[in-house]
């Protein structure tokens, strides 16, 4: 498809404010609407380049694209990742085109590299890295207690990777080079997966750490005694004090969640105690309770 300047199709300049832009093609399109022009195929034709030309020069984000890329606007982000960390220097040789309204700089031989080139200068030939890919993998928080491999699907192709145990909800790792392949035989892109970890549990996650509150019986919390709780590892009988009072906490080392990279090292499990009071009393229990009451009264 021939290159299609927007500005000249529009009849403006390159400098041309949104407001310009906006009347120039409210002008233009009256005049090649096909309902004024019936049958008429250019007008047709004529009509579609307006229409096209305003939808880009009208956005912002697609003019700059444009501006800076030309008849490969579209393909800008594709240029951008496979050219990350590419700096140019020095005076590309242009190849302008005035008559087409562009600065040099639209034309340099950027264009040339990326279509497998050379770099126009002491005659090199330059690679490029392929894209990047992106990707997203649910994990429950259970999955994350020990580091393990999975098989992730690309699609494309399978791979199996190494899922690190302590991942964080959102965060994301690169796994190099299984991106796209180079467009000239350059290194492949990377591919980065973002992980969405779901709370399975009845705990709650703060980085390493995990929050449970217990019940505790009104007899055990008085007397003491013994409770066994849950934990992700299995169940732990806890020693209850004597004379426990709700709302107390406690920690449990180490029975928390493997820090990220550092399996071996464990944030803990603190526990908060809600005194549980006994319901649909006996009348023996309520009488020992009102000589239990004239007791601390003494």
């Amino acid at each position: 498809m021939d290159f299609i300047d927007y500005y000249n199709v529009l009849g403006i300049k390159k400098e041309a404010s949104q407001t310009e832009i906006k009347k120039a093609y409210r002008k233009l399109a009256r005049k090649h609407h096909p309902d004024v022009n019936p049958n008429d195929s250019k007008a047709q034709e004529k009509f579609q380049q307006i229409s096209e030309a305003y939808e880009v020069l009208s956005d912002p984000e697609k003019r700059k694209k444009y501006d800076e890329y030309g008849e490969n606007w579209e393909h800008a982000e594709t240029y951008q990742k496979q050219n990350r960390g590419y700096t140019y220097s020095g005076n590309p040789f242009a190849q302008a085109s005035h008559q087409a309204g562009f600065d040099e700089s639209s034309f340099s031989d950027f264009f040339d590299n990326m279509f497998g080139g050379t770099s126009g200068f002491r005659g090199e030939t330059r690679t490029y890295k392929g894209a990047d890919y992106q990707t997203q993998l649910t994990l429950n928080l259970t999955d994350i207690l020990k580091s393990h491999k999975r098989t992730l699907d690309l699609g494309e192709k399978k791979i199996r990777i190494q899922i690190p145990a302590g991942l964080e909800d959102g965060q994301t790792i690169k796994i190099t080079g299984y991106g796209a392949a180079s467009p000239n035989n350059g290194p492949n892109g990377d591919l980065y997966i973002t992980f969405r970890i779901i709370n399975n549990t009845s705990f709650k996650r703060d980085g390493m750490n995990l929050y449970t509150e217990v019940s505790l019986p009104l007899y055990t919390a008085m007397l003491g005694g013994e409770q066994v709780i849950n934990t992700l590892t299995g169940k732990v009988k806890l020693t209850i004090k004597p004379e426990t009072q709700n709302a107390t906490k406690v920690r449990l080392k180490g029975e928390g969640l493997p820090k990220y990279k550092e399996e071996s090292k464990r944030g803990n499990l603190y526990i908060t105690y809600n005194i549980q009071l006994p319901e649909k009393l006996t009348e023996q229990e309520k009488e020992k309770i009102r000589e239990l009451q004239k007791i601390r009264k003494l």
